[in-house]
């Protein structure tokens, strides 16, 4: 159970992290949004107020140097995040899939106990994954919703082929949501659920290395 947990948070923080390498340009079709989906602006001054969390976070953690230098790409990969929440919230709801605060809380407080205090856990998703820790909770219900959204599918995410038919929903509800992004952060790919091709540096991916979960845990 623990396993299947770490590997679907492994699986989510894989998607969340992906990020394009370079910026792409031309002229915003919707002045002032990061990206639209499914008609819903996402700010840039929300996406950037996102990064500025991080950012403060990191510069008063330990090795503040390297965890900054590690996430250059942090306001892509942020993006990227906010975007894969809409696409998993879409997908979840076609398959009929909640999940409730207590679910999340439950969960929260798992992973604290599991990671020895809610420092030690703050620290390690800011180090492995570049979350502020106002940010932990969205990220916590995202891994309840994945595994509920897979248990939903008849998929395990331990497995390519659970992995494939989880992403096949997923990439049903994004191509649903007609996603347009700014072009100064790339190009949404509905097939490899990912902003641009480029996986951020301080994530080990699942499709690399499945037997490394709990690197995403």
């Amino acid at each position: 159970m623990h396993r299947r947990r770490r590997t679907a948070l492994a699986l989510s923080a894989a998607l969340v992290a992906a990020a394009p390498l370079l910026a792409a340009c031309g002229n915003e079709a919707h002045p002032g949004a990061a990206a639209v989906v499914g008609g819903d602006r996402i700010e840039v001054a929300t996406l950037q107020s996102q990064v500025q969390d991080v950012r403060a976070a990191q510069e008063t953690a330990p090795g503040s140097a390297q965890l900054i230098e590690n996430t250059g790409q942090l306001s892509r990969a942020k993006l990227h995040g906010m975007i894969f929440d809409l696409v998993l919230e879409k997908a979840a709801s076609e398959a009929g899939v909640t999940v409730s605060r207590k679910e999340t809380q439950d969960a929260r407080a798992a992973a604290v106990q599991q990671s020895g205090g809610e420092k030690q856990l703050a620290a390690m998703l800011l180090q492995q994954r570049g979350l502020a820790p106002d940010q932990i909770d969205q990220a916590v219900r995202e891994e309840v919703l994945l595994t509920k959204l897979a248990k939903a599918l008849d998929a395990d995410l331990g497995t390519p082929q659970g992995q494939q038919k989880v992403g096949t929903a997923l990439t049903a509800a994004s191509k649903a949501l007609d996603i347009d992004v700014n072009p100064r952060y790339g190009a949404w790919d509905d097939t490899k659920i990912q902003l641009g091709e480029y996986k951020a540096p301080w994530i080990t991916q699942v499709s690399r290395e499945p037997e490394a979960v709990q690197a995403g845990a």
